[in-house]
């Protein structure tokens, strides 16, 4: 019996397409080294963009003259929201993030969109972003087939 079903894919589990690379991980073809600079530099060209954003933004707080304890506090929230929001994003690239505490950061993952678009151009510099996570999950799941899937005609029986 074949290990493919009549669509010509084979049986068993299959991985999960990750965004902008689809499923060209799993073999890393399919135009895969190029998709990755693509969102290499899409990424880090979004976060300079943003960094204008932020500027035009600061310099308004500057025209309006609301003081320097306010400008001072926006710019720290910023900075920090950055941070935590880099920090979230390289984390979820190795492990699944609870789907509570992900919804209570929701906001500060919005606010420090900076971050996380950096987290995402760095790791696309060695994989695709969350690559890893899904190549071991992928890898468990073949596994688990292949165990559950064996001849039973074939296995040795105990005298």
């Amino acid at each position: 019996m074949s290990d493919e079903n009549q669509s010509g894919t084979p049986a068993g589990p299959q991985p999960d397409p990750l965004r902008f690379f689809g499923t060209t991980w799993v073999a890393q073809d399919g135009g895969y080294t190029a998709r990755r600079i693509a969102v290499a530099v899409g990424s880090l060209a979004a976060a300079v963009a943003a960094c204008f954003v932020l500027r035009f933004a600061y310099q308004g707080l500057a025209i309006a003259d609301v003081g320097k304890p306010v400008t001072l506090l926006v710019v720290v929230m910023f900075a920090v929201c950055s941070a935590l929001a880099f920090r979230h994003t390289w984390d979820a690239f190795s492990k699944r993030p609870d789907p509570d505490r992900q919804a209570s950061l929701r906001g500060l993952l919005a606010i420090g969109f900076i971050g996380s678009l950096l987290a995402y151009a760095f790791r696309t510099l060695t994989e695709a972003p969350g690559e890893k996570l899904a190549r071991e999950e992928y890898e468990e799941a073949r596994r688990q087939y292949e165990r559950r899937s064996r001849n039973p005609s074939k296995k040795r029986r105990r005298p």
